[in-house]
């Protein structure tokens, strides 16, 4: 029997948030990869400056100046910057921390925006979110613990990137009433190609990257670009609250992928932090019963 269309559309979102998290995480492992042989914000400047390119051929023809007309040029900026910082924040912890653990340090970004929702966005922070707060940030201690294999640096860039990413999505809440998602994605674009281009004559020596490195850096901006867009298509076509707990997937495809490309499982007792920020984070997204 066939399913029906209501049935469907949710597992439509499903297969395209699943698929739009691979791509953040070959995104992370590809990055990681080249980041031993390509200043990092070289790479950041490469992600994002492809992205564009993709929304100019993709999507410009067809919006035209709906792409970039705004009534909120400021606050769409503050957001694409503060995208900007988790990528190059992001990308020098996983220069110096393992893939999976990089990940899960900077998914504590929702308990983040739980906890900063009350005072920026008047929403209110209840019990069980100071429980899942102080529960994510034990997960933390049990990942970068004291005498752990982990640089003290590359975890300050991990915790920075998830400040920033909670920033971000904040921001995300504030303007997603009023703009276009498409729009919210060519400013990121736009804002992270111009933020990052001062950093060229800093970084880039004249020497050029193979044609496989070539190869890989253009993939940054495919995986970034693409994903995003499946991202939003995700979240039009099911439910945020089916979809939400579903983000934490992304554990296990960091994992998977660090183990694979990298060949690095995490101990266990990271594991036991990866777990913890994800049961809280998970505590969160799973709305009880009214």
């Amino acid at each position: 029997m066939a399913a029906s269309p209501a049935a469907a559309l949710p597992l439509q979102g499903t297969l395209l948030l699943l698929t739009a998290l691979l791509f953040f995480a070959a995104l992370d492992a590809t990055a990681k990869h080249l980041s031993a042989f390509v200043a990092v914000p070289l790479l950041v400047w490469a992600r994002y400056l492809v992205h564009l390119l993709i929304m100019l051929v993709a999507v410009a023809p067809s919006l035209g100046r709906q792409l970039i007309v705004t009534r909120r040029p400021w606050l769409m900026s503050l957001r694409g910057l503060t995208l900007v910082a988790v990528t190059l924040l992001g990308q020098l912890a996983l220069k110096t921390l393992p893939l999976a653990e990089t990940t899960a340090l900077v998914f504590v970004s929702p308990l983040l925006v739980a906890l900063f929702a009350a005072p920026l966005l008047g929403e209110q922070v209840r019990m069980r979110t100071w429980l899942a707060t102080i529960a994510g940030f034990a997960g933390v201690l049990l990942i970068a613990r004291p005498g752990g294999s982990l640089a003290g640096a590359g975890v300050a860039y991990a915790l920075g990137a998830a400040l920033s990413y909670a920033a971000y999505q904040i921001l995300t809440r504030k303007l997603a009433a009023t703009e276009h998602p498409l729009r919210l994605l060519f400013y990121t674009a736009l804002l992270g190609t111009l933020a990052m281009s001062p950093v060229l004559p800093v970084f880039w020596h004249g020497q050029w990257p193979t044609p496989t490195q070539g190869l890989l850096i253009v993939s940054l901006g495919v995986y970034g670009g693409v994903g995003h867009f499946l991202l939003i298509r995700a979240f039009r076509e099911s439910p945020a609250s089916l979809l939400a707990p579903l983000l934490y997937s992304q554990l296990v495809w960091a994992t998977l992928l660090g183990w694979l490309v990298f060949d690095h499982f995490p101990d266990l007792p990271a594991i036991a932090g990866m777990l913890v920020i994800g049961a809280a984070g998970l505590s969160l997204a799973i709305r009880r019963p009214a």
